[in-house]
């Protein structure tokens, strides 16, 4: 059995008009929630064998943070095709994992993080900025995700969280 973690970036800052989208920086929201969702996930013991994060600045920068308050050790890999993917794009993504990473997280945006935990999972659920989606995978490769193999175990979000502290 695998499990992904699907990760929302923090929430970015539309300050700068300018800027590209790919570019646009965490808000202060952002920079507070990042790491507040890695203390979140060490609380709950799990663990992230790797991580690949979208390379726009805010995902980077949100994988970043969240790592380091996780403690995680593990490797972090910035990959393009995370940026604006479709769950086909994310799953091929996955895929590609190597066998011996039991727990993968990936970093990236909506609409297709929303997307991949329907095509997994068949369930709908909101992920607002830098939720985590938790999927039990039934499959001992990573080469075979595919609709239907996962099961939600859980979405956490951080004002859920916020709330309970």
């Amino acid at each position: 059995m695998k499990t992904l973690y699907l990760m929302r970036h923090a929430k970015s800052s539309w300050k700068e008009s300018d800027l590209a989208d790919f570019d646009r920086p965490l808000n202060e929201r952002g920079r507070r929630a990042a790491p507040f969702m890695g203390k979140v996930i060490a609380q709950r013991g799990m663990s992230i064998d790797r991580i690949a994060s979208s390379t726009a600045k805010r995902a980077r920068r949100t994988a970043k943070l969240f790592k380091e308050a996780a403690a995680i050790t593990s490797e972090l890999v910035l990959d393009d095709r995370i940026y604006e993917a479709s769950p086909s794009t994310l799953l091929y993504v996955v895929s590609e994992t190597d066998d011996q990473v039991d727990s993968l997280m990936l970093v990236g945006h909506n609409p297709g993080m929303e997307g991949t935990i329907r095509v997994l999972t068949g369930e709908a659920e909101p992920m607002p900025t830098a939720a985590i989606a938790i999927i039990n995978l039934e499959i001992d490769s990573w080469k075979e995700i595919s609709a239907g193999t996962g099961k939600l175990q859980a979405v956490v979000r951080p004002r859920d969280q916020m709330e309970e502290n």
